[in-house]
């Protein structure tokens, strides 16, 4: 079972090569084997997609400069996928996949959309429309393309249909397959067992994540903020996932966490989760 890191954690751990370099070889010592880049952080990124990203807690740092093929190589890590956007993917393609190629990878996973109406069914069936064909021209390539969720997947589009069951019902497994983010489901008041078990073999990849809260000494309401926790330390049922996912054949994890890291560390966070991992998953 491949295990793989999420890029977006290391923005603040890889403000320089040499820092980038100590992260990503404790990442290694972790237990990891690999990797999941995003296109926006091996290359130069505009100021307004590093304020966004900030803004949702997910600063990319000064990465775009690096020189990550060298890096991951020194490193003994490879790459799992690449994250990038669809609206690139069509615009650019060629681009894109020499990115993936030069980086060894056979996996390009689209994000999801950015001001999209996940709300309707005909853009939703536009969507997958789009991800078919982009996903037919990749595999031409040698790529396989994976769709990864969040939670407004879940917005109905008509009674007793969601987003998700549209992607899902419209997009050709010959052509579209799924990167799987129970923690988005789970957040978004779904049970993840369930969608895990819809989406069978078309299952290629999970983004792994705990939830729960670091509240210390009495709560002064009575809820507490869920937030991201590292894996183990959470209420998530990951064994019974776990269970599901290694029945749908998928092809590794991916562990990613916004925030809440203990001690504020994203490497003291990943070490953590690496040690679940390691006990867990063989």
């Amino acid at each position: 079972m491949r295990k793989a890191v999420q890029q977006i954690m290391l923005g603040t751990v890889t403000k320089n090569e040499a820092q980038a370099a100590q992260t990503l070889s404790a990442i290694r010592g972790a237990g990891f084997d690999s990797v999941e880049l995003n296109r926006f952080m091996i290359q130069p990124t505009s100021l307004m997609v590093r304020l966004m990203t900030r803004a949702a807690g997910m600063p990319v740092g000064a990465g775009g400069a690096h020189d990550w093929k060298r890096l991951l190589s020194e490193a003994d890590l490879s790459v799992m996928s690449l994250h990038a956007d669809l609206g690139s993917l069509e615009r650019e393609r060629a681009a894109v996949v020499e990115d993936a190629k030069k980086f060894e990878t056979d996996t390009i996973v689209i994000t999801g959309m950015y001001r999209f109406d996940y709300g309707s069914y005909d853009e939703v069936l536009r969507l997958a429309e789009r991800l078919n064909q982009a996903g037919e021209a990749l595999k031409a390539e040698g790529i396989e393309l994976l769709y990864h969720n969040h939670n407004v997947e879940l917005l109905f589009v008509k009674p007793g249909m969601r987003a998700y069951d549209v992607l899902l019902a419209e997009t050709d497994p010959a052509y579209v397959n799924f990167e799987f983010d129970s923690y988005w489901f789970t957040d978004g008041g779904a049970d993840a067992k369930l969608w895990m078990k819809k989406l069978g073999n078309r299952m290629k990849l999970w983004h792994i994540n705990d939830r729960g809260s670091r509240q210390h000494g009495p709560a002064m309401t009575p809820i507490l903020k869920e937030d991201s926790m590292e894996l183990g330390t959470g209420n998530l049922d990951l064994a019974g996932m776990q269970e599901i996912a290694q029945a749908n054949g998928i092809r590794g994890v991916v562990l990613e966490s916004h925030k809440n890291w203990i001690e504020k560390d994203p490497v003291k966070s990943i070490e953590i989760s690496g040690d679940y991992l390691q006990k867990h998953f063989s």
